[in-house]
């Protein structure tokens, strides 16, 4: 199969910064009203409340995507990198469930290289 083209990717990653700005504007209303602060789960808000700022920054930069040289790479790099990052920050604040958080530092990294991929 065929690499999508530059239109393609654009519309892509245009619907999918989309759904993952209504699922951070979804988690972050579940965050205010279901995890609300009590000291036994204080860092995992904080985790959350991260997690949530990262998710929607990063989904709003995703509409960027179409705009640079290379949108399939970029594109492609952001959303695994919210995936890996924002994704076992709410596992984790969510279930108090450290195991995955491991993996948020490689989402994390991803995140960065999008970003200077998108400077590229």
């Amino acid at each position: 199969m065929a690499a999508p083209s530059g239109k393609l990717a654009g519309s892509l990653f245009v619907r999918l910064a989309g759904l993952s700005g209504a699922t951070a504007v979804g988690l972050g209303a579940y965050g205010t009203h279901v995890l609300k602060p009590r000291a036994e789960i204080e860092h995992e808000k904080q985790v959350f409340d991260s997690a949530n700022k990262y998710h929607f920054l990063h989904s709003l930069a995703l509409l960027a995507a179409p705009l640079t040289r290379r949108p399939m790479l970029v594109g492609s790099l952001m959303a695994s990198g919210m995936t890996l990052f924002c994704g076992p920050c709410y596992y984790y604040a969510m279930t108090s469930d450290p195991t995955p958080v491991k993996v948020a530092p490689y989402g994390g990294t991803l995140l960065i290289v999008a970003w200077v991929a998108m400077a590229l």
